[in-house]
């Protein structure tokens, strides 16, 4: 079996599963205000579509995002690469671009059957899909790291390793994996308030939390060399699994877990969750919504978790051309995640159940329309509660709709791009694309696109028409 390391690993489970079963965002800001528009209920199940839908699958929606707040969209693929011969972190403007942490978000769902349709006064629809969120954290002193073993000259005179003492705190991994059956209802209470939910039924494919409290690295100071020949590599770590999918076996000896396998496609765990939302027209042209998404959690089974930690100091003679070697080998690895390094094992009798919630969010939005409704402007804020750090986004848009055939979105994004992410988006009959993070070079933080095609059911509502 091919030796993968876990990030490497189960983000490509994950593209696999997003991508050759169709993609279909938690959300796009841009086509919020795109009135009778199916994919604005991804952000508000309170607002309904101008007709009923039935999403296509495979074409029927296609989308994926990643958030940083300082990674360019080519560090983010040099370090899920995370290969041994790596050296984009050698780079003076990679250095010079970090953050103390460096948080970065990847966020892929998939619709297999999405639709909604009519009934009198009510809207109700369905879907069943794949959702995925993944959070790190990375410490720049893990660069660092990297930078500075990669910057020494390790020969076979031991003065070649002395005065190494380095510190890196605060690696953090999570990765939740699910499927999703939902159920949704919404409904005009009057002219100008609307209300809708969402209840969904969640079945758990996989959770891996990895958190790196502290690893130290140490070998003998400049003057001392005649004293000791001892390095030491001190790691403090925990990594959680609830999987069938994944499998953590250790090496031959029953040392560490130093690979990963995949086992068999199955679920996990099951839980629950809930979107709720709400629209009310203050004024004539004024519109107020609010929104909270997957309020919910996911019980993983006993079985099928299982728990290591890294509590111990590994040591290394430096005079031993064996043990030497094996701690080049180690320090010297270009590897963000390096299970020589962690040496993680499984403890005995680890299995216990393990309560997760989702990455939930919060959405507040505001739209005033001008020119006969023939252009709408509107303020949207987005707060996604997701590990290891809260993203909080503010969106300014502009949509223009002359037809219900025919809308077109721009948006301007100010917080997470520090204002420098535009969005554009299209709705032309069934035929829907858009972007709230356009791409701007290998040095974009923020990236997102959604292509999608639905067939319409059933007749346009009279009070949608334009």
């Amino acid at each position: 079996m091919k030796r993968l390391n876990s990030l490497k690993v189960w983000l490509s489970v994950v593209l696999l599963l997003c991508f050759s079963l169709s993609g279909q965002a938690q959300f796009l800001r841009t086509f919020y205000f795109m009135e009778g528009s199916s994919q604005r209920m991804q952000l508000n199940p309170a607002l309904m579509p101008g007709r009923g839908y039935l999403n296509i699958p495979a074409i029927g929606s296609l989308n994926a995002t990643v958030n940083s707040s300082s990674l360019g969209y080519r560090d983010i693929m040099d370090i899920i690469e995370n290969s041994d011969d790596s050296d984009y972190f050698m780079s003076n403007d990679f250095m010079n671009r970090l953050d103390a942490i460096n948080n970065l978000n990847v966020n892929l769902s998939t619709d297999i059957l999405s639709a909604g349709w009519y009934k009198g006064k009510n809207f109700w629809s369905v879907n069943v899909g794949l959702r995925n969120d993944i959070g790190a954290a990375i410490p720049k002193t893990m660069f660092q790291f990297m930078n500075n073993m990669s910057s020494l000259e390790f020969g076979d005179n031991i003065s070649d390793y002395l005065g190494i003492n380095e510190t890196i705190n605060g690696q953090k991994l999570e990765i939740n994996s699910y499927a999703e059956v939902g159920v949704g209802f919404a409904r005009n209470i009057t002219d100008r308030l609307a209300v809708g939910g969402k209840v969904k039924m969640l079945l758990g494919i996989g959770n891996l939390k990895l958190n790196i409290n502290q690893i130290h690295v140490e070998t003998p100071s400049v003057g001392s060399s005649g004293v000791t020949s001892k390095a030491s590599i001190q790691v403090d770590a925990t990594l959680e699994n609830s999987s069938k999918l994944l499998e953590l076996p250790e090496n031959e000896n029953g040392d560490y877990i130093d690979e990963i396998d995949f086992g068999s496609f199955g679920f996990a765990g099951y839980g629950g969750a809930i979107d709720l939302g709400i629209s009310y027209k203050l004024l004539d042209k004024l519109t107020l919504s609010a929104s909270v998404l997957d309020l919910g959690f996911i019980k993983w089974s006993k079985s099928n978790t299982s728990i290591a930690r890294a509590n111990a100091e590994q040591t290394y003679d430096l005079l031993d051309p064996a043990s030497q070697q094996e701690f080049i080998n180690i320090v010297n690895s270009g590897e963000i995640l390096n299970y020589d390094m962690l040496q993680l094992k499984t403890e005995e009798a680890s299995e216990k159940s393990r309560t997760r919630g989702l990455t939930s969010t919060m959405v507040l939005g505001a739209e005033y329309a001008l020119l006969n409704d023939w252009l709408v402007v509107g303020a949207l804020y987005t707060g996604r509660f997701a590990k290891p750090k809260t993203l909080n986004e503010l969106t300014f848009s502009a949509c223009i709709r002359p037809t219900n055939a025919f809308n077109v979105a721009a948006s301007y994004s100010v917080l997470q791009g520090a204002g420098k992410t535009f969005g554009l988006a299209l709705k032309l009959g069934p035929f829907f694309a858009g972007t709230d993070y356009m791409f701007f070079g290998k040095n974009t933080k923020n990236v997102n696109a959604y292509l999608g095609v639905s067939i319409p059911l059933g007749k346009q509502k009279a009070a949608e028409k334009l």
